[in-house]
């Protein structure tokens, strides 16, 4: 028989690198404890740690409220041990979230809240957290936290959109997107379309290009032949470039030094990428090169439609 609960599915990124760099004896050190660290703050939380899957953790909690409660404690906590760590070394952490019913056999959980909690947390980018609409239902925006609207996202193996919102954890973050009431209905905001778009605009020096989803991928860099050129010493030839998977905009980092993604409304909390992906939303921009900090980086601004 089925139960109601919220899963949460947590992830490391990263930890391939740092298997690289570590070994893997002292690497697996590592990750095991932080792993154990997740799951212990889970159970004081109130969840129940179903199982570990390597450098990640799968969680089940009671409601909506402690399961949100649990995912920005364990957010916080783990992005301010990452400060104090060598960047090579650092593995931050993806978080999907999702209420729905579960079949239990042997210890194990199954069904469709599992597949999106799962789904959630690998389309997310380093330091986000993205819910469905069902978990913070229910929830509540306590201080230092409020939940974004992203919209309906196409998860694989299901018929039917997922209506997604980022868990905003920072204690400053002060967005000004559209925050959800327990009243609201998803298909208010959702409508019929994909929210993360049928087409991505980018703009760089006055040049603007826009790419419909069947053009993807596209590639970007400092070449004549780049689909997007940005013609900047610091840009690799082919700096990164843009996917369509299953419904969302990925932009995947290929370059030398790396990659800054800033979506609107959140400066300050800037997704570093350094051969990894993130998936773009809303409207936002792409420092290529060099970090935001320096004014004279080449940012691309990027526009989901």
């Amino acid at each position: 028989m089925g139960v109601q609960t919220t899963v949460v599915f947590t992830d490391l990124h990263g930890s391939t690198a740092v298997f690289e760099a570590l070994g893997n004896a002292l690497a697996t050190e590592t990750v095991t404890e932080i792993t154990s660290r997740i799951s212990q703050q889970c159970v004081q939380s109130g969840g129940r740690v179903v199982k570990t899957l390597g450098d990640g953790v799968l969680a089940m909690f009671p409601d909506g409220q402690s399961a949100v409660n649990a995912v920005v404690e364990i957010q916080r906590a783990h992005s301010i041990r990452m400060l104090r760590t060598p960047m090579e070394l650092r593995m931050p952490m993806r978080i999907g979230v999702a209420s729905g019913e579960v079949e239990m056999v042997g210890g194990d959980c199954y069904g469709d809240a599992v597949n999106v909690a799962s789904r959630l947390c690998d389309l997310c980018g380093p330091y986000q957290i993205w819910a469905n609409a069902a978990s913070l239902a229910s929830a509540e925006e306590r201080q230092g936290t409020s939940f974004r609207v992203l919209g309906p996202i196409n998860i694989r193996g299901r018929a039917e959109p997922c209506s997604v919102y980022q868990i905003e954890w920072h204690e400053d973050v002060a967005s000004d997107f559209l925050t959800m009431q327990g009243s609201l209905d998803p298909a208010q905001v959702s409508g019929e379309r994909d929210a993360l778009g049928r087409e991505v605009e980018l703009t760089w020096s006055g040049n603007t290009r826009r790419f419909k989803s069947f053009e993807l991928p596209v590639q970007l860099g400092r070449v004549r032949d780049a689909d997007f050129v940005v013609n900047d010493p610091r840009v690799s030839r082919i700096h990164a470039r843009l996917e369509w998977r299953n419904g969302s905009v990925v932009f995947v980092d290929a370059s030398s030094y790396g990659s800054w993604v800033r979506f609107a409304g959140t400066k300050g909390s800037d997704v570093l990428l350094r051969r990894a992906e993130c998936v773009l939303h809303g409207k936002g921009e792409l420092a290529l090169g060099a970090s935001f900090s320096d004014a004279s980086v080449p940012t691309v601004a990027f526009t989901i439609l």
